[in-house]
């Protein structure tokens, strides 16, 4: 299975006072650190290598995750984004010496219930294999949309939403260092630009679920989560 990479370096200003001494991933949910639910999740859906991209106190978060069970039976591997915020295009590129061609991605402060070897299955079997977004029909439920999926063609964009997107990323991807090809170590862009390329050439492909998301990324979110996970 592939490694997934986990973009956990926010600096998470929503939820302050909570976040001014420990980053989101280590807010605790029912007892325990969110990040130990989500490595939970990531070893019941067959991840055997998971790659932490850090930032604000981030040394935290990989101090919890070296004293979990997870570091005995997963390969867990961190990166930094160092003296300035990479963004999440950035915060990829640093991690590349940890990760093979080709890799899963996902978000710190997100828990998705995803059949990720299914969506897997799907990356190497379409006719579309340079990218895949999983996505949700949202209809400005959770929060507002930013796709348009009719067909099997997925058209994406984060700046540029229109009435008519009413699907939205569900927060995990599959992608390649190949769509990096023009970037250097040290840029500091937002993935949403590379996927919006990919869609306009008609090389990202959308795999839909039909669960909703959940995340810690609002205090209503942790609250809602909370209750899931009960």
């Amino acid at each position: 299975m592939l490694p997934v990479v986990v973009l956990s370096g926010g600096l998470a200003t929503r939820l302050r006072p909570i976040t001014e001494k420990i980053p989101k991933s280590l807010i605790d949910i029912n007892g325990k650190p969110f990040v130990l639910h989500q490595l939970e999740l990531f070893q019941q859906r067959g991840f055997s290598h998971v790659h932490f991209c850090l930032g604000h106190l981030g040394e935290k978060v990989e101090a919890v995750v070296a004293e979990s069970k997870f570091v005995s039976s997963m390969k867990i591997t961190f990166s930094y984004d160092g003296d300035k915020q990479l963004g999440t295009g950035g915060a990829v590129l640093k991690a590349f010496p940890f990760l093979p061609g080709t890799f899963f991605l996902t978000y710190g402060d997100s828990y998705l219930e995803v059949p990720f070897i299914q969506v897997e299955n799907f990356f190497l079997t379409s006719n579309k294999t340079s990218a895949v977004m999983v996505i949700y029909k949202n209809d400005g439920q959770f929060d507002k949309s930013n796709a348009t999926f009719v067909g099997g063609n997925l058209l994406y964009s984060k700046k540029q939403t229109t009435e008519a997107m009413n699907y939205i990323d569900y927060g995990v991807s599959i992608i390649s260092k190949k769509h990096f090809d023009n970037r250097r170590p040290g840029d500091s862009f937002d993935l949403s630009e590379i996927f919006e390329y990919l869609s306009r050439r008609g090389e990202l492909s959308g795999y839909e679920v039909f669960n909703r998301f959940y995340e810690i990324g609002s205090f209503q979110g942790i609250e809602e989560l909370s209750n899931h996970l009960k």
